[in-house]
């Protein structure tokens, strides 16, 4: 009896070992898709917004990449990974390659793709592309109803482009075609155009920021300024083909543009699952974030004399621009003009896996938190729809930014001034594509 006691016990014994050992998680090699996509899903699981959503860890030897893809929920397109030493990783656009985008277009019986805009100092600026010329056929094959599309596919995973473009005029007509070769390079910090307008006596600032930079606020700080000696009474902020940037550069210019706000007045809410909760900011806080440089105070007082923002928006406004257009709106009027926006309301911060010393690993940049406005409004993942609609693609001759002629400022001075003059009728007609093909930038917060 005693003996028999004995064999139980120790095989309880064995039994109670053998489960700790079972239990250890697994070890796998430095550096290996295992130990990679490992580390990815704990991290998503931990941080991701929608990571009741994700399926169990799967298969963990497959690409990181496209295991990454496998975690995302069905709507999410905003979430990516890459890795600082795959460039193949990282997202591509025209705008990334190039410095440039384009619109497709049908006029009289043809397609065109229509240069929306050529960053400063790109390699699109720098070999003579200019916002309105068209591209008649890109690297030998000429654009049609049915290819536009895969032509466009392959144009954003290009490094060389070879294209033949026009200019167009309602008085000149089409000029003779030129080839353009373009090679990829590099695009950095873009200046802020801002002009004042005079209509029917009224002073008008127009300013045109292509993106939200860290350390901004010095030079909104400064134009401001400028406007504000100048007497301006109303504001057109141009934020068509504004993709977003940092937060608190975004938030600077609120405070500019906001009339009698507070600095500890609610500004943004960040909503993320159990792990991260909600965050709220007040103005003072989503600035500081990452801008130490300029006080609240120093921007309140450059505050031009409005009540009222008019903003021109469309198919590539997102992100902080979008925070732009509904967080001001608890606290002043804003006319938006244009076509509806991306509709990336998600925000996060990158997780980056330093596991290994002095070796870069992967750099997740997934959707941590939705976005929601000082009365909690938000969810316009299906994008903010125009105050009035108007599409600037609607005649061929497509006028450069800031030009009194260019179809949506036009429209913004007209409602501002009174003036009831009826658009010219259409004669082109903008083209849709099966996917959104976004240049949003991750909206990026302090961790």
């Amino acid at each position: 009896m005693k003996y028999s006691s004995l064999i139980k016990i120790l095989f309880l014994a064995l039994l109670v070992l053998s489960c700790e050992v079972d239990d250890r998680p697994e070890v796998y090699e430095e550096g290996s898709n295992k130990y990679v996509n490992d580390w990815m899903y704990d991290q998503m699981k931990k941080y991701y917004k929608w990571n009741e959503t994700m399926p169990d860890q799967g298969n963990l030897s497959i690409n990181p990449k496209e295991y990454f893809g496998r975690l995302l929920h069905e709507d999410d397109v905003y979430s990516y990974a890459l890795h600082p030493n795959l460039p193949e990783t990282a997202p591509k656009s025209l705008r990334r390659n190039f410095g440039f985008d384009i619109s497709f277009v049908a006029y009289q019986n043809k397609i065109y793709g229509v240069i929306l805009y050529a960053l400063y100092d790109s390699p699109a600026k720098n070999n003579g592309l200019l916002r309105g010329q068209l591209i008649t056929e890109i690297d030998g094959v000429e654009l049609s109803i049915n290819n536009y599309e895969q032509i466009y596919k392959n144009m954003i995973t290009a490094t060389h482009l070879d294209l033949m473009v026009v200019s167009y005029s309602e008085e000149m007509g089409f000029s003779k075609p030129e080839q353009v070769s373009l090679l990829q390079g590099f695009s950095f910090s873009q200046p802020v155009l801002n002009k004042i307008i005079t209509a029917n006596n009224i002073k008008i600032g127009y300013v045109e920021i292509p993106h939200f930079d860290v350390g901004q606020a010095t030079l909104f700080l400064q134009i401001f300024q400028e406007l504000k000696n100048k007497d301006i009474t109303e504001l057109i902020l141009d934020l068509r083909y504004n993709g977003g940037g940092d937060i608190s550069s975004a938030t600077a210019l609120s405070i500019i543009l906001a009339p009698n706000i507070k600095s500890n007045d609610l500004f943004i809410q960040f909503e993320g699952n159990e792990n991260g909760g909600i965050v709220k900011q007040s103005f003072q806080q989503a600035l500081q974030s990452n801008e130490s440089n300029v006080s609240f105070d120093l921007l309140k007082n450059v505050h031009p004399n409005i009540k009222s923002v008019y903003i021109l928006c469309g198919k590539h406004t997102a992100s902080a621009s979008e925070i732009m257009i509904n967080n001001l709106r608890p606290f002043m009027n804003v006319i938006t003009i244009g076509e509806k926006t991306v509709g990336k309301d998600v925000a996060g911060f990158p997780i980056e896996d330093d596991r290994i010393p002095n070796t870069k690993g992967w750099i997740l940049y997934p959707s941590i938190y939705k976005l929601f406005n000082a009365r909690h409004e938000g969810n316009y993942s299906g994008g903010i729809y125009p105050s009035v609609a108007v599409d600037e693609l609607r005649n061929p001759e497509i006028f450069p930014l800031g030009n009194r002629s260019e179809i949506l400022l036009s429209t913004a001075i007209n409602s501002i001034s009174g003036n009831t003059s009826k658009m010219k009728t259409a004669t082109s007609r903008s083209l849709p594509l099966s996917k959104i093909y976004i240049d949003a930038d991750p909206l990026l917060i302090a961790r």
